[in-house]
């Protein structure tokens, strides 16, 4: 072996903070096929959505007048379109994308017989589990703002320009319609950490990618269940589903934010629980495959 190859091999371990670098393992999950779906899908959706809105409701500039909901006002431009295509995903869609993208990190890398060769490159545990969700957290980030985007381009070409109309039939001007709808996106961000970090801590808990998404998926269908049992009363508030859609208040003037403030409350409260049990899970456990 050559002087050169010795000082490279050498270098390399014992910098194992260079290991797993967030440039290359951002790559590598871009060439996965579950990736390129989950964020095909959201390109698809708006655009299904104004294929469904033109062949069901005419082309009538007041067709969206008097609506009581989302959908009804949906029509009344590229603002209203966008906001109707975040409320439908975040009620379900997005909760699976971020499950997918942090769920099926350590889980994989154990499905597939690679994490023990990961931890012998040498990297460090606590690195793997920082980078791995890292770039969890980078892809959920970018399909929240992904379906937005091409839900403005699409529903603007298809709509129009307008001011945003809300339920009760006042109209906001498109510029602080595009804050609002900034800041909604920021809030359901926020809303479905506990989501990423719970699918985390199970995919540090198991060699299934499948269990550990579905896990985290079922566990929030079971809270928005249990959401509305109101015999639960003041319980309610202790469920990270509670505040989920505290972010309609945006569409309100002037903005109530109090729901909003406790539901990032909450989430933050949850994600940190979470994120710390698989921290305390991972550093302990045998790594057998």
């Amino acid at each position: 072996m050559s002087v050169t190859s010795r000082r490279s091999r050498t270098s390399s371990v014992s910098r194992p903070g260079r290991t797993l670098s967030f440039r290359a393992e951002f790559a590598r999950q871009l060439t996965r096929r579950r990736t390129q779906i989950a964020l095909g899908f959201l390109i698809v959706l708006p655009l299904i959505l104004v294929a469904a809105f033109k062949i069901g409701v005419p082309d009538d500039p007041n067709s969206a007048d008097g609506g009581t909901s989302l959908a009804d006002v949906a029509t009344a431009g590229g603002a209203n379109f966008t906001l109707f295509a975040v409320y439908v995903a975040s009620t379900f869609l997005l909760l699976v994308v971020v499950a997918l993208f942090c769920g099926d990190t350590v889980a994989s890398e154990a499905s597939w017989g690679t994490l023990r060769y990961l931890l012998a490159s040498p990297v460090p545990r606590g690195r793997l589990l920082r980078q791995k969700l890292t770039v969890g957290l980078a892809y959920s980030g970018f399909a929240l703002l992904l379906l937005p985007t091409v839900a403005m381009i699409a529903g603007t070409i298809a709509f129009g320009w307008h001011p945003l109309r809300t339920q009760l039939g006042a109209d906001i001007p498109a510029l602080e319609a595009l804050g609002r709808i900034l800041l909604a996106v920021g809030y359901i961000a926020i809303t479905l950490l506990p989501v990423a970090g719970l699918a985390f801590y199970l995919s540090v808990r198991t060699d299934a990618p499948l269990g550990a998404v579905g896990g985290a998926v079922m566990l929030w269908i079971v809270s928005n269940i249990l959401e509305a049992v109101t015999a639960l009363g003041d319980l309610r508030g202790l469920l990270p589903t509670r505040y989920g859609t505290a972010w309609l208040s945006l569409l309100s003037s002037p903005i109530d934010a109090e729901d909003m403030v406790k539901g990032t409350v909450s989430a933050v409260v949850y994600t940190t629980v979470f994120l710390s049990l698989a921290w305390w899970r991972f550093l302990r456990k045998d790594i057998v495959s």
